[in-house]
């Protein structure tokens, strides 16, 4: 599965529209903006599978704070045609699909395959540091790793998904006195 295989180029004139994009830290708009929201959610549904990530990039700026975020610093993927996409293979013996649905507020996905999926798939964060690599330069850095358990529950892997890296867009609160 190849992202930019299936959408090809977001141009107006298909319908696509203006939204957000993230540029060098800065964030615009342009025609197809904002399809990094769907490469995010296709790559952590994907994380939730025993497929495999075969092409992933990952944001260089982190441009919002924590509060609010409901996943691991750095489990998203962003794209940009044609260069950075995000591809997926199969290298199990089911036959997967992918359904997606967008309405004014939400996208909505699933992978499902042709035989139940029997082992179960944890994303968590490891090792993660802000570092004050320059004066007002602050780098955030993490690990995600990926548990694997059977369906009994026993722990069978636990893999490296990505190390991550990007600079902060904002001021990190560093605790008192710091």
């Amino acid at each position: 599965f190849s992202f930019w295989w299936h959408v090809r180029r977001p141009t107006a004139r298909r319908g696509f529209v203006d939204g957000l994009v993230l540029d060098h830290g800065r964030l615009t708009r342009a025609v197809g903006g904002g399809m990094c929201q769907m490469t995010n959610l296709l790559y952590w549904m994907t994380l939730h599978t025993p497929l495999t990530v075969t092409e992933r990039w990952r944001h260089s700026y982190d441009v919002f704070p924590d509060a609010g975020r409901t996943q691991p610093f750095g489990s998203g993927a962003t794209c940009a045609w044609p260069v950075l996409d995000l591809q997926v293979a199969n290298r199990t013996g089911s036959t997967f699909r992918l359904s997606l649905g967008v309405d004014d507020t939400h996208l909505r996905g699933a992978w499902t395959a042709d035989v139940p999926v029997l082992d179960t798939y944890e994303v968590y964060e490891a090792q993660h540091v802000i570092t004050n690599d320059a004066p007002g330069v602050f780098l955030r850095h993490n690990v995600l790793r990926r548990r694997v358990r059977s369906a009994s529950g026993e722990e069978v892997a636990d893999e490296l998904v990505a190390m991550n890296q990007a600079l902060l867009m904002y001021q990190p609160f560093l605790g008192p006195g710091r």
